[in-house]
């Protein structure tokens, strides 16, 4: 009997390697990204980031509350500037909420070594899973680094996300810089985009969920989609509560790694 179909939600770049990697499992997938992702254009925003990246040495840690964080901190497209530290000579912690962090870190060039993330067997890949890990390493007085996105058309600022790591460790005597590396938008669909998310809603697909706003998004982009024999995969107990209240008819939880999720599908075939 076929597998079925798994619908990958994250943005475009994280999307197709999914779907690549489903595939090379003898999954069918389809990417349908719903969380669009570019860099960051603000002046202000874009000058800050380069002092960040330029003087990270000052920092006892930086915290990537992403792959897309990473990406764009280091911008690989980019050559550094000539007062930037190279992304192997970087002393300071890079702390990953997940594997997928860890993946792009390593990518940037950051020696894996030097890299703290949750225990591959950690319940949950998120922010309290790494405080677990990397609180012991937090002395009063330390400067912590967190970068992430913020969403698109926001003000300029220190971006947006859950705070709660950076009350952690300000509450551990640390101090706590925020930097934008990232925007986060609604996506545009295409046509066939939109009939893929009415067909899958339907057919028996499994909706690969990894972040609440993605549902938003999916609410504003094809409105009125029923969902009540959708079947939908999150990967953290806070994204299954918004599958629930976006009307998702079956919702199931998995850690958001490819075997867990490989396995969620075969258990419930």
């Amino acid at each position: 009997m076929a597998s079925a179909r798994i619908i990958v939600t994250r943005p475009a770049r994280e999307a197709a390697r999914w779907v690549e990697q489903l595939g090379t499992r003898g999954h069918a997938a389809a990417a349908l990204p719903l969380i669009a992702i570019g860099p960051c254009t603000d002046p202000a925003a874009r000058a800050a980031l380069a002092q960040a990246r330029a003087h990270l040495d000052r920092y006892r840690a930086a915290m990537f509350v992403s792959g897309n964080a990473a990406d764009y901190f280091f911008e690989q497209e980019a050559p550094l500037a000539p007062d930037a530290i190279a992304p192997s000579a970087i002393k300071t912690r890079a702390w990953a909420p997940g594997p997928g962090t860890v993946q792009a870190l390593v990518h940037a060039g950051v020696p894996r070594e030097r890299i703290d993330s949750p225990a591959p067997d950690a319940l949950q890949f998120d922010s309290e899973a790494l405080w677990q890990r990397v609180a012991p390493q937090v002395r009063a007085g330390d400067r912590i680094l967190i970068v992430r996105g913020c969403s698109e058309g926001s003000a300029p600022g220190p971006g947006q996300g859950r705070d709660w790591l950076a009350r952690q460790i300000e509450q551990a005597g640390a101090t706590v810089d925020f930097v934008v590396a990232y925007t986060r938008g609604a996506p545009r669909l295409t046509p066939e985009q939109t009939a893929l998310a009415h067909a899958a809603a339907s057919d028996g697909s499994w909706w690969l969920l990894s972040s609440s706003e993605a549902l938003t998004h999916l609410a504003s982009a094809v409105p009125g989609l029923a969902l009540q024999a959708a079947r939908a995969l999150a990967t953290h107990p806070r994204i299954a509560q918004a599958a629930r209240a976006a009307g998702f008819g079956q919702v199931q939880e998995c850690r958001p790694a490819l075997d867990d999720v490989m396995a969620s599908i075969e258990s419930a075939a």
